[in-house]
């Protein structure tokens, strides 16, 4: 009897206590268990790093190719147009043209003074060319003006054009470019400008300098009438034969 209870003892002590050494086998070392949570926390760190620099080198790369993209307007040919225009016209200049040779030339000829040694009829005919000179000039300075004026309307449609691409710009290269098509235009209008100054002032020019010949011929011819001429002289002359 006392034999089965001391067995039963010892089974029900061998049964309680095997759990426990199997338990013994399991170790949780707070330590290390933490040194792996930081590790795997900076590892996810790096990684975020890593995650937000690819995004800014990308971000990078978007904005060097928007500042690269070109302006997908040009007025380069209107305005070159225009200016043909303008070159033309005063190109198609009447008698006296924009140069100095010929200048010198008609100031040499045409409008020199006036003297003893020119005929009447040559003394009438530079008067005449004079006058055909400043007409002429008169009608290219009116060419040139018109010709500036129906510009305007061009001007402002390439002004608005250009001003709405660069505001829409999404570039550098872009707006620079608006920016310069915009300087382009502007020296452009100083061109017609200078042109319709030039044609006005060469039209004046030429009015003062036929005003200017006129009178010096009008001095000579004075001259020619109030000198006193041959008078008679008697010959002989035969009546019959």
């Amino acid at each position: 009897m006392k034999r089965r209870l001391l067995s039963k003892l010892l089974v029900g002590t061998f049964l309680l206590s095997a759990p426990i050494a199997q338990a013994q086998f399991v170790v949780f070392d707070p330590n290390n268990f933490s040194q792996n949570i930081l590790t795997a926390a900076r590892s996810l760190e790096q990684i975020n790093n890593q995650v937000t620099s690819l995004q800014h080198e990308s971000q990078m790369l978007t904005n060097e190719a928007r500042n690269l993209t070109s302006l997908p307007y040009s007025s380069l040919q209107q305005l070159q147009s225009s200016l043909q225009s303008t070159q033309q016209l005063i190109g198609q200049a009447q008698n006296i043209a924009y140069s100095v040779q010929q200048v010198d030339n008609a100031f040499q000829t045409t409008y020199s003074p006036a003297n003893a040694s020119q005929s009447d009829q040559m003394m009438i005919s530079n008067a005449r060319q004079r006058w055909q000179n400043a007409v002429g000039a008169l009608q290219d300075a009116m060419r040139v003006q018109a010709g500036v004026v129906g510009n305007i309307d061009v001007n402002a449609q390439e002004m608005s054009a250009l001003v709405g691409s660069s505001q829409s710009a999404v570039g550098a290269l872009q707006a620079t470019q608006a920016g310069n098509q915009i300087l382009a235009l502007q020296s452009r209008q100083l061109s017609d400008l200078t042109a319709a100054v030039a044609a006005q002032g060469r039209a004046q020019s030429l009015q003062l300098a036929q005003q200017a010949a006129a009178q010096d011929q009008a001095k000579e011819q004075m001259r020619r009438f109030l000198t006193p001429g041959v008078g008679y002289q008697s010959t002989n002359v035969r009546m019959f034969q």
